[in-house]
Formats: structure tokens, sequence, C-alpha cells
């Protein structure tokens, strides 16, 4: 199995119990955010989705990729600073997954499978945003409609902004990265009160003003490799749900509070077959499935947490989210592929034991020395070898897997040298394969 195919399936092997971890951690902080504003809410649930589509990518990345991204700086190594340790196994926080190469290289094709599947998807409905802009009709402003747009205009900060009309969509929504386009459904612009419309220009400006458009098509795409998981679409909900919440605050501030709550109420009445159908990767009014949740936002009494309070619960959140990305990187693991599919133990097939277990067959070890050079450049890392241990206990194969080449021959020489105890199986000695990873680290 590739470096490549290793990667990608120690990825779906770490999202599989980090996507839910993160969604709880964002949980508890979003909970805990929720007296503040709205927008520190929707920060946290933000950092939990970019943290659960790149914490399995960083947690599946080899031990001595982070060694050599952290030894650049520093002064020059001394005889007293410089370690270097031995561990049988790819010396990872969790013991690494081994099956064969066949189950694995199915595995990532059913995977690549199911990635190409969602990017197809997140393609197609980028088609349908472009189809739809051409197919909207314009509609001409007028009277204190028009006033109310270009004064809302200079309040957000905006311009080239579009109003059309459009059969294809159930609710308001804005799409667009440099034109901005509002667009209402093809029967509501005459069944709208003058309130009404204010208050969806008002929350689409919102939109435009903080480009949530943009930003949503950002956090599509990094997060499609664990878009397969339910845990992101948990949290994705999320993010949608509180970034209303944020625009509605925004939105309120151009003409108070209740009076945009009760407009909100009425346009919801207003909404063409009832429940708006979300309209993909376009931005809405009513995206969200929390509206008693954003009114009661509104209407309820405002009271803002300030001072010691205000920095406790921040720091707490913070230590949340830390302590969850440290876990997930720490516990991280990585698949690679047992030996050879043939019947282990038989002739030319080395029989692929657990590191754990070979730890108690090593007769004699000779430690390897870190390399004068290396320590002067500040290169550190894991050195990950793979060895074939014959019948008598010698290593007869010792190939590098991976790790810093200034620091891989002094692992061979060392590890070279070491013998074993011969291994039985159904008392007859056999050839073996194991992996052995040299750690090099030096103080700071």
């Amino acid at each position: 199995m590739s470096g490549l195919e290793s990667w990608v399936l120690s990825y779906v092997l770490n999202s599989l119990w980090q996507v839910p971890l993160l969604f709880a951690a964002g949980y508890v902080a979003a909970g805990m955010m929720r007296r503040l504003v709205a927008g520190a809410e929707h920060r946290v649930w933000v950092g939990t989705l970019l943290a659960q589509a790149l914490l399995p990518a960083w947690s599946a990345l080899p031990l001595e990729w982070w060694g050599s991204v952290f030894s650049w700086h520093g002064r020059p190594g001394t005889e007293g600073d410089a370690h270097v340790s031995v561990i049988l196994g790819q010396g990872m926080g969790l013991s690494g997954l081994h099956l064969p190469s066949a189950l694995l290289a199915v595995a990532a094709i059913a995977y690549g499978g199911v990635c190409a599947y969602f990017a197809a998807r997140f393609v197609w409905r980028c088609g349908g945003l472009r189809a739809m802009r051409r197919e909207a009709v314009a509609i001409p402003l007028t009277g204190e409609t028009k006033l109310y747009w270009e004064r809302s205009l200079q309040r957000f900060g905006l311009e080239r902004v579009a109003v059309a009309s459009s059969k294809r969509v159930r609710g308001p929504v804005t799409l667009g990265i440099l034109r901005k386009l509002l667009l209402l459904p093809e029967s509501m612009m005459s069944s709208l009160g003058e309130a009404e419309l204010r208050t969806v220009i008002a929350h689409e400006f919102a939109h435009m003003r903080r480009k949530d458009f943009l930003k949503n098509l950002i956090y599509e795409v990094l997060s499609l490799p664990v878009s397969y998981h339910p845990g992101l679409w948990m949290v994705r909900e999320r993010v949608m749900e509180s970034r209303e919440l944020v625009c509605d605050e925004m939105a309120a501030r151009m003409g108070g509070r209740n009076e945009y709550a009760r407009s909100l109420l009425r346009l919801a009445s207003l909404l063409v077959n009832g429940t708006p159908i979300r309209t993909p990767h376009a931005i809405g009014i009513f995206d969200a499935n929390a509206f008693e949740r954003r009114l009661m936002k509104l209407t309820e009494k405002q009271g803002k947490i300030q001072g010691a309070r205000r920095v406790a619960i921040v720091l707490l959140c913070s230590a949340v989210g830390a302590a969850t990305c440290a876990a997930s990187l720490a516990l991280g693991s990585r698949v690679d592929a047992a030996g050879a599919d043939s019947k282990p133990g038989t002739a030319g097939t080395p029989l692929s034991v657990p590191a754990r277990v070979m730890a108690g067959n090593v007769l004699t070890k000779v430690a390897p020395k870190y390399p004068v050079e290396a320590k002067e450049q500040r290169i550190q890392g894991t050195v990950v070898l793979s060895a074939v241990i014959n019948k008598d206990g010698d290593i007869e194969k010792l190939m590098v897997v991976s790790g810093p080449k200034e620091l891989q021959q002094s692992s061979l020489d060392a590890v070279r040298q070491w013998t074993y105890k011969p291994y039985l199986l159904n008392g007859d000695p056999v050839e073996i394969a194991t992996t052995i990873s040299v750690v090099y680290s030096l103080s700071k």
C-alpha cells in the first residue's frame, strides 16, 4: 500500500471518532457562549467545523513530520540536550491498525468514491446557482423602497448589489461574491408589505456584509473529506443557526429589535408553500430550523456579560477546545498494511507479529547515536524501520519506512546489530516481520 493510501485511510479512521468528539466539545463550549453575543457562539461552531475537517489530517501525519516542522529554530545542540529512544512499533499515540493490503485498497477506493460523489454534488449545485442567476428577472425599486435600499447600502458598506425574482427559490436568498444578488420568490414581491421588505433587505445585506456566501463555499470545500459523517452535518446545521442569529442582531439595528421580530414573524407567514426549501450554497433568511429561538433571542431582555466573568467564560471555552484538540492529536493513529497477503509463516513469507509481542523477544540491543551534524542543525524526529527477523533471531532485512534522512543511517547501523529469541509458531521457528521506531529528540 502506498504512503498516500495509508494517509487517506488514517484520515478516515481518525475522523470516525474525532468528529463526534469535536461536536461534543463544541456543544459544551457553545452552550457557555450563548449568554454572550451571538457572534461568539457562531465562532465556536465555525471553529468546530474547521477542526473536524483538519484535525484528522494532522493526526494521520507521522511523528517525524512534526519533528521536522519544529526543528528549524533554537540554538545548536550540545551533548547534554540530545536524546534517542527506541519504540517497537510505529511510535504513534495509538497502535497502528494493520490489515491486509487488498482490504485497505478496497477501503481507499470506496472512500475515494464517496468523496467524488460529494465533490460532484458540490460542483453541480454551484452550476445551479449560475443558472439561477441567468434566469433571474430584475426587480425595479421605486419610492420609499429605493430610498431604504440606498440607505442600507451605505449603512452596511456595500455596492454593486442587485435584486431580482426567481421561480427556483422558496424564500429570500443572497448569492454572489463580487456581484451580489438578492433573490426573491417570483410571487412574493407583490405580497410583501413595506416592513417585511425592509426586514428582508436588512437581513440579506447583513449576510453580504459578512461575506457569508464566500465563507459558506470555503467551509463546504474544506469539509468535503468528512462530508459523509453525521457529526459534521450536525455542526453544519448549528453553523447556519448561529449565523442567522448574528445577522438578526445586525439587521435589527436598522429599526429596532421588537419591530424586526414582528416583521420576521409576518414574513414567515408569507412564504411560498409554507416552510422554505433550502437553496444549496445560497444564503437565505430562513436557512436554519431555529425560527422560535431567533424570535426569543430578539425579544428577550439584553443583559451583557462583562468584565472578569466574560473573560472567565472565554478562557474556559478556549481550554475545552485546546484540550479536545490536544487529545485528538495525541490519540491519532495510522493505518498500515500487514504483511504479505499469502499465508504467513510459510516459506518466503514472514509472519507479521505485533510490536508489543516482539519487545519481549529482544536479546541484545545497541543504542543508536545522535549524529553530530543533526544535533547542530536541530534536526529531530522519528525514523521508522521495517525489519525481517530470520528463524535464528537475527535481523535479515532492515529498511527505512520514513524519517529524516540525516538520522536514518544512525538508526540502521544500531538496529542491524540487534538479536532476538527465535519466534515459534506451532513449536517451529519462523521468520517474522515487525516495525521499530527510533525517536530522536532535542531539549528546548
